[in-house]
């Protein structure tokens, strides 16, 4: 059997042999100095080494290390390595010789590290693998090699003669980690010849760059970027060891050594491995084994070192880095495997879990609908958002009483009902031994959302699932009791949601793989005495995978926190609980700037006295999303009364019409421009004939103010006739003839050119739901106009429905007799559908049709443009031609092309999602659970409306119909506080209108009803007070 180079002794030729043989067959002299080798003898020779073969190496094995240089050499020139000196090898009584150029530099070893190295380290070893890629040899092939990662089980048993227990554990784990998670996968990694011994005596670096001489001393290797950064690798040596193998042993073998002592092995592995695949990437089953293998090779390292020095006990160079592959080798196994696949993975340039993005998608989906994780609505329940990042708060925290105390009367304050802890906040209060890890810093980076409540109050799953695990995690800081839940993506992908600090009572409440259902109890707040030794919360946390051990598997917990350098791992592997949680973002921005006690004296110095503020409390709104409302905490508000919004808050189609516009051009109208025409006419269109000339102005006021001026220049008239109660706009003429104005506190009164008709009430109104009965006075109003000026009125102008009479549908056929009136008088019949248009009322788009009949002219505003300032009057072209009477009709932004833009997309938005039919289906289901609620509470007496625009009138006495004004004031502040928006409306201020967007569900209408009849019986109750 052939000696093995393993079991040979290395040559010992003297220094006068070694001279004599460098200058009779390679014609190079200088002065000598060994070198060290594991089994060859190496001599330098001037600027040349002359390398002695071990009596038991194979030519053929030099010639595979000439071939490879040689080969490098060719493709690419710049790497310095040994070039290989004429004549090649030749024998030497019974050792093979052969010479090379000498690399310069210092031992990888010997000098200062700094990340620029690290990557320089990596990359080098990149352009090698990328320069040996195609490279073949049959040599190369040596399945059995002692060195081959590929083999590594082959030495195992060798660990068996490690006296040190501990350390034998240690190796022994390594080795059981490479046949669990590398052996699986050795057929799917590529197969190249690799180097496969880029240790950190073959690695040279520059030291001409250095600013002192390279210190040997190990514990000098870590020192500040600032001096080192100069610090290049310059060379790699000793390419005894090559073998076919697997491409991913280069970088591995590479890692084992380039981490020797670092402080910190991930952020060291990175910088390695970012730089290796900036010149040659790696696959994903690469990186899945990488760390694997480096901890492998540095067990082989150790008993092959500790096996060999046994044999050959002068040789030093075997155990040269022994003590420090342990303390590396200690420190890789106590890190989950996955983790360190997940760190391969990040330094790679790839998101660090690979179903990370498949899962998030999926959370953020239409498809993922979560259930509340507590018992109420986090969307709308007030909350306080601490940070325990430093100051009080996370002084305070570790003691639980003393916190749980602090936020209870945080929340007293603002009416909360929970308190939040923050993700990804790097926290001051981790205390427990736990927190400390192999990293230069503790675990101090939340990765999950804490939601503070009382103890015992139910947590429940959120989508549905099954129960992975639920166990008592009972160490100090820890979590208690704990219920890991696993679920599925639509595509099947698992996921897992951990929720912590329960109480004992969740131990037995589930079970290890019940299934469960979305909005499930799974467990139930725990007190500080069994939680871990915190105020009572729920720590709720998302995990893509669940990073199991290989040979225990899942324990049933996991870390709560990160280390601050890793987060872009950890974030990867436990992304933000709001997916799930669904709080809105500005829960977690900073809102101090934003605070109602900060804007309040702002607004009483900086803005009139006039404009009034909704509400007790006043909101500060920052943000709106489809029927939604959101302050500067976060917390959102059902918006019911918001008519303005038409199709939804911010919606997005709008929004990007006018942003797409508003980058083009806005400019006036005596430029031609396609976009108010295409406009103009897909507004026209939706109304009948002959109502089909428009003129554009910036609100509803401007609009009514224009059918004025039309009315009075068609007729030669000024008087006008107008309901009681009716209200069309904020210029003088305008509250002139809006009674809602001029007939309450701060109000002129009645102007003689001024006619009132009845308000056609039929709830409170003297003909109930006679219209015809009710129209005879707006031929009385007509007559007094007549009477006044001997001309009569110039129009007639009525909501189609009365907003500020108190949400008033009036009787059938009274806009039919209205208008015949109006008309014999000769006035000009002005429709004002400000607030109901757009297909408010779901049987037509427009309110007056109802009615049965086509006024003269119509005015819009509100809706008109989700928000954007725009106004429009709709009306014949037999007025409009009477009207253009040689007097210009301008307005310097009316139908600019962005206001244009955003009308015209609130039209395409109430068309694509059929909002005028869902105002219908949504107002007669929110109609009738008013009515079942006016079946309870004696308070209403009378619910009516029209599809989204509905009015419950408030009464003391059902009898007398006496206004209940305080009443519906305390019911739209309690309404407010929780999270539902309402007011008031009706000359007495006790109808309560409804008039939400139309994106308004079925879901929404069932929350308002439920906070009404709470509402309801409270203030009745006298009992009007915060939950």
């Amino acid at each position: 059997m052939q000696t093995s180079v393993f079991d040979s002794p290395k040559p010992t030729l003297t220094d006068d042999e070694v001279a004599r043989l460098a200058r009779e067959h390679f014609g190079i002299s200088g002065p000598l100095r060994d070198l060290d080798s594991e089994r060859d003898q190496n001599v330098q020779v001037g600027d040349h080494v002359v390398k002695i073969a071990n009596e038991a190496e194979q030519r053929s094995t030099l010639e595979l290390q000439h071939a490879a240089l040689q080969h490098l050499a060719a493709v690419d020139p710049t790497l310095p390595l040994p070039r290989v000196l004429p004549p090649g090898i030749v024998q030497h009584q019974g050792n093979l010789l052969r010479a090379v150029t000498f690399v310069r530099g210092a031992p990888y070893a010997t000098v200062p590290q700094s990340p620029h190295l690290r990557h320089q380290l990596g990359r080098f070893m990149g352009r090698v693998s990328k320069g040996l890629h195609g490279f073949g040899h049959p040599a190369a092939h040596k399945p059995d090699f002692l060195w081959n990662l590929d083999a590594a089980q082959a030495v195992r048993p060798w660990a068996a003669g490690i006296a040190n227990t501990d350390d034998r554990a240690v190796i022994e784990a390594a080795f059981r980690r490479h046949s669990q998670r590398v052996v699986p996968l050795l057929p799917m990694l590529r197969g190249a010849v690799v180097h496969h011994d880029a240790n950190d005596y073959n690695v040279l670096v520059d030291e001409h760059t250095t600013t002192g001489t390279p210190s040997s001393n190990v514990s000098d290797r870590n020192v500040s970027d600032r001096n080192v950064s100069d610090l290049d690798v310059s060379g790699l040596i000793d390419f005894g060891d090559m073998v076919f193998a697997r491409q991913v042993n280069e970088l591995a073998v590479t890692l084992a050594y380039g981490l020797l002592d670092v402080d910190d092995v991930v952020a060291a592995g990175r910088d390695i491995i970012s730089g290796y695949v900036s010149e040659f990437p790696l696959t994903a089953e690469e990186l899945r084994v990488l760390y694997d293998l480096a901890a492998t090779r540095l067990a082989m390292s150790f008993v092959i070192s500790l096996h060999r020095s046994r044999e050959f006990p002068d040789n030093e160079y075997l155990l040269v880095s022994q003590a420090s592959a342990l303390r590396l080798l200690r420190r890789l196994m106590s890190l989950r495997p996955e983790f360190l696949h997940f760190a391969a993975r990040e330094a790679a340039g790839l998101a660090p879990v690979p179903q990370h993005d498949r899962i998030v998608s999926w959370l953020q989906s239409a498809d993922c609908r979560p259930a509340a994780v507590l018992p109420l609505d986090l969307r709308r329940a007030g909350r306080v958002v601490i940070s325990l990042a430093d100051g009080a708060p996370a002084t305070r925290f570790t003691d639980p009483v003393e916190s749980w105390d602090w936020m209870r009367a945080q929340m007293d304050a603002v009416d909360a009902a929970v308190v939040v802890g923050r993700y990804d906040e790097d926290r001051s209060c981790y205390a427990g031994e736990q927190f400390h890890t192999d990293a230069p810093e503790p675990r101090s980076v939340h990765t999950g959302i804490d939601l503070f409540i009382g103890e015992g109050t139910t947590v429940h799953a959120m989508l549905p699932g099954t129960v992975e695990t639920v166990v008592d995690n009972d160490m100090a800081y820890d979590y208690g009791p704990t219920v890991v839940l696993r679920h599925l993506t639509g595509d099947g992908t698992p996921f897992w949601v951990l929720y912590g600090h329960l109480s004992r009572a969740t131990l037995t409440f589930v079970r290890q793989g019940q299934q469960v259902a979305a909005g499930d109890v799974v467990g139930f707040i725990g007190d500080h005495t069994v939680n871990g030794g915190w105020a009572p919360h729920v720590h709720v946390q998302i995990m893509t995978d669940l990073m199991a051990d290989p040979e225990v598997g899942f324990d049933g917990n996991f870390e709560g926190a990160g280390e601050p350098s890793r987060m872009a791992i950890w974030k990867s592997i436990v992304p933000d609980a709001n997916l799930l949680i669904r709080l809105a973002p500005e829960t977690f921005a900073d809102h101090r700037a934003d605070q109602p006690a900060a804007l309040e004296p702002r607004r009483a110095a900086d803005l009139g006295p006039s404009l009034s503020t909704s509400y007790l409390h006043h909101l500060s709104i920052v943000r709106g999303e489809g029927a939604w409302l959101y302050d500067h905490t976060g917390r959102g508000y059902l918006d019911c009364v918001n008519n303005v919004a038409h199709v939804g808050h911010a919606h997005p189609h709008v929004v990007q019409a006018i942003a797409r516009q508003a980058a083009l051009l806005n400019t006036n109208t005596r430029y031609l421009h396609r976009t108010i025409l295409d406009y103009a006419e897909r507004l026209a269109a939706t109304f009948p004939e002959p109502l089909r000339v428009v003129y554009f102005t910036n609100s509803g006021s401007e609009a009514n103010e224009l059918a004025l001026r039309i009315a009075r220049t068609v007729t030669g008239r000024h008087d006008v006739v107008a309901l009681e109660w009716g209200y069309h706009g904020n210029t003088n003429d305008l509250v002139e003839i809006s009674a809602y104005k001029f007939n309450r506190k701060g109000g002129a009164g009645r102007s003689p050119h001024v006619h009132l008709a009845e308000l056609p009430d039929p709830y409170r109104g003297a003909h109930g739901n006679d219209g015809a009965a009710y129209a005879r006075s707006v031929a009385t109003a007509a007559g007094s106009a007549l009477e006044r000026n001997g001309k009569g009125p110039a129009a007639f102008i009525a909501e189609s429905i009365s907003g500020c009479g108190g949400q008033v549908v009036f009787p059938d056929g009274y806009l039919a007799a209205a208008y015949h009136h109006a008309r014999a008088a000769g006035a000009v019949c002005i429709a004002d559908e400000v607030q109901v248009g757009f297909g408010r009322v779901g049987t037509s788009m427009w309110a007056f049709q109802s009615q049965g009949v086509v006024p003269d002219i119509v005015t819009l505003g509100k809706p008109i443009g989700n928000g954007h300032p725009l106004g429009a009057v709709v009306t014949t072209p037999a007025l409009a031609s009477a009207f253009a009477n040689g007097m210009e009709w301008f307005n310097t932004f009316g139908g600019n092309p962005v206001s244009c833009a955003a009308g015209m997309a609130v039209l395409e938005v109430i068309d694509a999602e059929g909002l005028q039919s869902r105002a219908l289906t949504i107002g007669n289901h929110l109609l009738t659970r008013l009515q079942q609620l006016a079946q309870h509470h004696g308070v209403i007496g009378d619910v009516r409306g029209a599809g989204l625009y509905l009015g419950i009138d408030l009464v003391s006495d059902r009898a007398t119909k006496a206004p209940a004004t305080t009443v519906a004031a305390e019911v739209a502040n309690r309404l407010r506080d929780r999270g539902v928006l309402i007011s008031t409306d009706g000359p007495h201020d006790n109808v309560i209108k409804i008039k939400p967007p139309l994106v308004f569900s079925s879901d929404h209408a069932d929350i308002l009803c439920s906070e009404l009849d709470q509402a309801l019986h409270r203030a009745v109750a006298g009992s009007f007070a915060a939950p």
